[in-house]
């Protein structure tokens, strides 16, 4: 499966712009996860960790985000985040 290209950004700066495998996003409505191929939406993000896979199988890094967007769309998934830890 091809990778999917994600980019979080804040405010201040840009903190990840790679490809990846899957990222798993805690969105209002309940975590969710994106490879490439998923199906394009919107939605605003609850303060939590994002698991960021760089390969199949790898471990997760985590990235603690409050506030803020994702965005799936052809470009891949895109994260505007009111602050970002890693």
């Amino acid at each position: 499966m091809a990778d999917l290209h994600f980019t979080l950004t804040t405010p201040e700066r840009q903190i990840i712009s790679d490809n990846v495998y899957m990222v798993v996003v805690p969105g209002v409505e309940g975590e969710f996860g994106v490879m490439a191929g998923h199906a394009p939406f919107m939605t605003t993000l609850r303060d939590g960790e994002l698991a960021v896979y760089r390969s199949a199988g790898a471990t997760p890094e985590k990235i603690r985000v409050s506030g803020g967007f994702a965005e799936v769309g052809d470009a891949g998934l895109t994260i505007l985040a009111e602050s970002a830890e890693a």
